[in-house]
């Protein structure tokens, strides 16, 4: 296949395998990570199109993997998209600033999700990714 994949780093399995469905229903391949530690890990080693990263996860926050990611060239170019519970009138302006493409609330309405992605992500397609379903 030759779609763009999307990283999920999300600790809720739940909601990230809810994703994962709406966005492969929608021609994204995608891989999870359940916390910023192992998100760097699986960006590093897949180089996905795109991340929807979770502010509130385990261990290291998004903050600290947003920043973690432009500390490494391979990653820094990577659009992130902010998908959280957390309040934007705190943390929306924090989040762009940080760098990320997008801030989505959940719960997560689909069309502006998928607005968020087309907007952010690269023209360009590649064509070596993983299924989420394998991950999880």
């Amino acid at each position: 296949m030759n779609n763009q994949t999307i990283l999920i780093v999300e600790d809720d399995k739940d909601l990230a395998k809810g994703l994962s469905m709406r966005l492969e229903a929608n021609g994204y391949d995608t891989i999870w990570a359940a916390d910023a530690n192992l998100g760097i890990e699986r960006a590093m080693e897949e180089l996905p199109d795109l991340i929807l990263l979770d502010l509130g996860l385990p261990e290291d926050n998004g903050f600290v993997m947003i920043k973690k990611m432009k500390e490494r060239e391979s990653l820094s170019r990577i659009p992130v998209i902010v998908v959280t519970g957390r309040s934007p009138t705190i943390y929306k302006e924090p989040a762009l600033i940080a760098g990320a493409k997008g801030y989505i609330q959940k719960p997560i309405d689909n069309d502006e999700l998928l607005a968020a992605i087309r907007k952010a992500l690269p023209n360009e397609r590649k064509s070596n990714s993983r299924r989420f379903s394998k991950e999880l």
